[in-house]
C-alpha cells in the first residue's frame, strides 16, 4: 500500500506478472476511484471547453468521450483528460488524481464566459474493469447491451442494482474493457455477495 493522491493505495494485489497477463488475457478490475471528476454545464459549457482544451469539443454528440488536453499558455500541457458529453449543455471532464486542485484551478481560471463548474471529485467512484472478457463478465450484471457500446462512448444504466451509472466503453490498458463511474455513496454497497460473486470469484482479479 503507498499514499497516493490522498488515497491508500495498493500497488499490487497478487503480483505485477500476474496481475498484467490476466489483464491482458483475461479480466483485472482496477479501483481508481481517486481519480478527478469535474462538472461543465450550462449554455456556455462548449465555449469554455473549447478554450480550455486541445481538441474540437463541438464534434463530440450526446454519449461519446474525446481523449484530449489542457494547453497552457506557454505551449506546453496542463494536464491530458477525457471529455464525456452526457447530455445537452453538460460535460464530465476526468482528470489525472495528482493534479485535480492543479486542474481545476486552471478551468475556473478560464472559466471568462461564466460556465457552471462543479469538482464532483469526491462525491463519484470509478471502477475499471479490463481485458479482453471484460464485456462477458459485465454482461451479467447489467440489462444493459455492452455490445451496443461503440469504442470511446458510453450510456447511463444499471449496473449490479445500482442505477445511474455511467458505462463508459473506454481504458487505459490497452486490452479493451470499461470504466464504470458510480454517484456516491451507492458504490458502497458494490463490495457485497453480488460483485464479489459474481465477478471476483469468476477467474477476476483485483489490479493495483
Amino acid at each position: 500500500m503507498h499514499e497516493f493522491a490522498g488515497y491508500n493505495m495498493p500497488i499490487e494485489y497478487s503480483g505485477i506478472i500476474d496481475e498484467h497477463l490476466t489483464v491482458c488475457n483475461a479480466v483485472g478490475v482496477f479501483d481508481v476511484s481517486h481519480m478527478g471528476e469535474f462538472w461543465v454545464t450550462g449554455s456556455n459549457a462548449l465555449e469554455v471547453l473549447q478554450q480550455v482544451t486541445s481538441n474540437n469539443v463541438a464534434t463530440l454528440p450526446v454519449g461519446k468521450a474525446q481523449y484530449t488536453c489542457f494547453p497552457n499558455e506557454e505551449g506546453g500541457i496542463v494536464d491530458d483528460l477525457l471529455v464525456y458529453h452526457y447530455e445537452s449543455e453538460k460535460y464530465l471532464l476526468v482528470v489525472n488524481a495528482a493534479n485535480i486542485e492543479k486542474d481545476w484551478n486552471w478551468c475556473v481560471s478560464q472559466n471568462t464566459v461564466g460556465a457552471e463548474l462543479e469538482n464532483a471529485s469526491d462525491r463519484m467512484a470509478q471502477l475499471a474493469i479490463q481485458g479482453p472478457k471484460a464485456m462477458e463478465v459485465l454482461q451479467k450484471l447489467t440489462p444493459v447491451n455492452l455490445s451496443e457500446i461503440p469504442y470511446y462512448a458510453f450510456t447511463t444504466g444499471e449496473f449490479a442494482g445500482q442505477k445511474d451509472v455511467i458505462i463508459s466503453n473506454t481504458g487505459y490498458t490497452g486490452a479493451g474493457g470499461f470504466e464504470l463511474y458510480f454517484f456516491i455513496p451507492k458504490p458502497v454497497r458494490l463490495s457485497g455477495k453480488q460483485f464479489l460473486n459474481q465477478v471476483l470469484l469468476k477467474g477476476v482479479n483485483l489490479s493495483g
